[in-house]
């Protein structure tokens, strides 16, 4: 099933945790683990996202959304690929969500996916930091 976006406008959908991902800034370099130890609650927070990673649905729906037309992806579009319900489907990407890693807006009926605008240069930055 292929959807069109709507003539209703966008409207970002409540995320119920603040991303733990470090904010990348341009200019200031993302923390590293090698720069310091982590304390008990970052590293928890850490590894919700690479827990949120951690699964091969999740991880292809990352992808599929990463590399949509436009920078985002339709939940109709997302959900055909697997041979998982719809409420699966969700779960996964509200795990995305609260890892800080997608963002969500609803237009109509449909429910679109975009990256989190330097989610992953943080998270990338936090395992292989920039030399100096």
């Amino acid at each position: 099933m292929i959807c069109h976006p709507g003539s209703m406008p966008s409207r970002s959908l409540a995320v119920e945790t603040a991303s733990p991902l470090p904010a990348a800034t341009p200019g200031k370099p993302v923390a590293s683990l090698l720069h310091g130890s982590l304390d008990a609650t970052r590293a928890g927070e850490l590894a919700g996202v690479f827990k949120a990673l951690g699964d091969p649905v999740r991880l292809r729906l990352l992808s599929m959304i990463a590399s949509a037309e436009g920078g985002e992806a339709c939940v109709c579009d997302l959900g055909a690929v697997f041979s998982l319900t719809g409420p699966t489907i969700s779960h996964h990407l509200r795990i995305l969500r609260e890892a800080g890693l997608v963002d969500a807006s609803r237009r109509g009926t449909w429910v679109y996916y975009r990256l989190v605008p330097g989610a992953l240069t943080a998270l990338a930055g936090l395992l292989d930091p920039p030399a100096v």
